[in-house]
């Protein structure tokens, strides 16, 4: 009889796989040991596996060049990192290993921007593609990074103002781009994105304030939709309309070279994860060139911002099952020593699954549980099997402390949460571990940050100088 939770995984999904594996009931991640992790630095923790991040942008890349030969595509790919995923220095060293350029969303971003030039890790070839809505500060960074050189810095006009507020304070001519603000599925909240410029109204918005304006010159197109790419007909028809909107436009405007497809790639959040990353790019790359063709016009340069599928597969988190709780004849609580709400947001905020798996114990029988965090707020647990309400563990047992690893987590998770600040009831942050491989293939590991102590929390409260 199979009632081992080795068992149950191996019955349910292909296992091992690529990025786990298990030795002596004990789980691997990319090789690593997570109980030896455990064992040096406790728990919980939160990792960054900084080898993912390289190898997620090199396959992009390879699967863009791959299509662009197969395609005799004439124009060039562009990977940029979107950096509201994770703005973190190691996130964005290791990033800018790949030959890459940046997204950027606020004015802060364009001081890293700025530090990162400093540091030599960019250049002024770099692009810099900087979307969101420009208050003045954002608007005042802008242009000073491209009046200080940096004439790969496109800002993507957002609304009809932001041209005049830009020409205002940047010497010179330079580069723009136009968001389109894409419809986005009917089961949305709202119809068309709060973010860019209608469809119908990019031609006319280029005719009156764009053709005739001889300090700003129109170099791409910018198209996002929420859902991100996939393999629907939805998907195909906004991308449709939009390189109908992109071939009216190159028509009229010969500057126009570029076509932005944002990012939303989605990552494995489940080990049975099945997603045909390489035909969605063979496709969009076909789709580009044939409509361009019946339009004769030049078919653009490509350019996307992953910003999840970057970082997200590169991060993790492991908690400690303090204590189970019968709460009623059906439902057991396995209680973490952490919080759901302040450090995995996503799961709370809106019911994002990650990969969730035991460290420890696999050669142990298992048990329908639900997971709770530490807060006293009803919404602090994980659901990750929605249509379920629960999902399986090895049995608790006092006498045999079990470990749990949420998978997948790089992006946006330490942001949305507050990293280094202020977290729901004062639980503290868990302290951040960075992980690498040198070129042997040995792996080292370094304290990113100590947990949060309470010092930290009254200084913030004012409690404390």
């Amino acid at each position: 009889m199979n009632t081992k939770y080795i068992d149950l995984i191996n019955q349910t999904f292909d296992f091992p796989q690529e990025e786990f594996k298990l030795e002596e009931s004990k789980l691997h991640f990319h090789d690593i040991n997570l109980m030896q992790l455990v064992e040096q630095y406790g728990a919980p923790l939160k990792f960054t596996y900084l080898p993912q991040i390289s190898n997620n942008i090199q396959r992009a890349k390879q699967w863009f060049n791959s299509a662009i030969k197969k395609h005799d595509y004439k124009g060039k790919y562009n990977y940029c990192y979107c950096t509201k995923s994770s703005h973190f220095k190691h996130v964005l060293h290791e990033a800018l290993k790949n030959d890459i350029h940046i997204e950027t969303s606020s004015a802060f971003d364009i001081d890293i921007v700025e530090n990162l030039k400093a540091e030599g890790k960019i250049n002024n070839n770099t692009f810099i593609i900087s979307n969101g809505f420009k208050r003045a500060q954002y608007v005042t960074n802008i242009a000073r990074l491209i009046n200080e050189g940096h004439k790969n810095c496109i800002p993507i006009i957002d609304n009809y103002e932001e041209i005049d507020l830009l020409s205002q304070e940047i010497k010179g001519k330079f580069n723009i781009g136009i968001r389109i603000a894409s419809e986005e599925e009917p089961k949305f909240e709202f119809y068309t994105s709060r973010l860019g410029i209608g469809y119908k109204n990019i031609v006319p918005f280029y005719k009156n304030q764009i053709a005739g304006n001889k300090k700003v010159e129109l170099k791409m197109l910018h198209f996002f939709i929420n859902t991100g790419i996939r393999d629907n007909a939805y998907y195909w028809n906004e991308l449709l309309k939009c390189l109908k909107v992109y071939t009216s436009l190159k028509k009229i405007c010969p500057s126009l070279n570029s076509l932005n497809i944002g990012g939303g790639f989605p990552i494995k959040n489940s080990l049975a994860f099945d997603f045909d990353y390489e035909y969605l790019v063979d496709e969009i790359v076909n789709q580009i060139k044939t409509t361009c063709e019946e339009e004769e016009v030049d078919v653009p340069n490509i350019f996307t911002e992953f910003g999840s599928f970057t970082v997200g597969e590169s991060g993790g988190a492991v908690y400690e099952v303090l204590y189970q709780k019968q709460q009623n004849d059906r439902e057991k609580w396995n209680m973490i020593n952490s919080s759901f709400i302040t450090t995995l947001p996503d799961t709370w905020a809106i019911n994002k699954r990650f990969i969730m798996l035991p460290i420890n114990r696999w050669d142990q029988s298992y048990e329908r549980v639900l997971l709770g965090g530490l807060t006293c707020d009803s919404d602090d647990y994980y659901n990750s099997e929605q249509h379920m309400n629960a999902i399986y563990l090895p049995k608790y047992n006092k006498e045999k402390p079990l470990y749990i690893g949420f998978f997948n987590t790089g992006a946006y998770q330490e942001t949305i949460g507050g990293f280094g600040g202020l977290q729901h009831c004062l639980i503290p942050s868990p302290k951040h571990i960075l992980i690498n491989r040198d070129a042997s293939g040995n792996i080292s590991t370094e304290l990113f940050s100590e947990q949060q102590k309470s010092e930290d929390l009254l200084k913030i409260l004012g409690y404390a100088n």
